[in-house]
């Protein structure tokens, strides 16, 4: 177990999401983030596009369930944030005529940062548009916080840019649509977010989904993911919950001949 200097108590959170019903999904998330905070977390996050719903019809429609970065609604969550935690939560952007599946960065006292996903998924092509950064790594009181959404862990260059930037953690909002595998195995996107963890040394803190939407069934694949691509948390009752150790993910040398990034040769590739 870390020492308590050294340990960053995280959590994942899959609270119920109701697709339209954002005061509703706001209050939840409230409530989310409230639990957490009585567990001691200091990075909690929820799942991409939590506020809204996933599955829209059409670009319309979500464009009805999308609110803004200065929306006074976002005063309510902050204001039940730990005053030592940072809360990462999933929710559509409006920016003028743009539309965004954004991720919020808060603190009780601040907006750190706002993300928007720049690898889209299937349908989400039709409705959203792209954000313009592989991933974001935001300065926190604990350290450096990578922040990316579902689809864009698949590409194993926003993971591995993230942790070459410095980033202490990655929070990973998804919405993975459940697909069939064989008996005893693990989801893809989570043995994929696994290798990530494990090959930039970078944890991974994913929250996900669980039933169905719109006849979507979700993979309920909230977990944490430690330095050594290890589950150490996995679908708890309103989310999983654990300690990383800050040292080990900073620790790059890989004795006793070996380091992590400096054995890259980056000209080979």
């Amino acid at each position: 177990m870390p020492e308590a200097s050294d340990g960053l108590r995280v959590a994942a959170l899959s609270p119920e999401i109701v697709i339209g019903d954002l005061d509703g999904n706001l209050a939840r998330i409230r409530d989310a983030i409230v639990a957490a905070g009585r567990r001691d977390a200091r990075l909690i996050v929820l799942p991409e596009l939590a506020v809204s719903g996933y599955v829209f019809a059409d670009r319309t429609e979500a464009e009805t369930m999308a609110i803004t970065v200065d929306d006074e609604r976002w005063d309510a969550v902050r204001a039940v944030i730990p005053a030592d935690a940072v809360v990462v939560v999933g929710y559509a952007e409006k920016v003028g005529g743009q539309l965004y599946n954004s991720a919020a960065v808060l603190t009780r006292d601040a907006r750190l940062a706002d993300y928007r996903k720049a690898h889209l998924w299937g349908a989400e092509k039709l409705v959203f548009d792209h954000g313009t950064e592989a991933g974001l790594v935001v300065d926190t009181s604990f350290g450096r916080l990578g922040v990316a959404i579902c689809y864009d862990n698949e590409f194993p260059e926003v993971p591995r840019r993230l942790a070459l930037a410095g980033a202490d953690v990655l929070a990973l909002p998804v919405n993975w649509p459940l697909v069939p595998r064989p008996e005893g195995e693990h989801a893809p996107e989570l043995i994929q977010a696994m290798a990530s963890a494990r090959s930039s040394r970078l944890p991974v803190v994913i929250a996900d989904r669980w039933g169905s939407e719109r006849g979507v069934d979700w993979t309920d694949g909230t977990a944490i993911i430690d330095e050594r691509g290890w589950i150490v948390a996995f679908r708890a009752v309103m989310g999983a919950t654990a300690t990383l150790s800050r040292a080990a993910v900073r620790e790059k040398s890989l004795p006793p001949h070996n380091h992590l990034f400096d054995d890259r040769r980056a000209d080979l590739y």
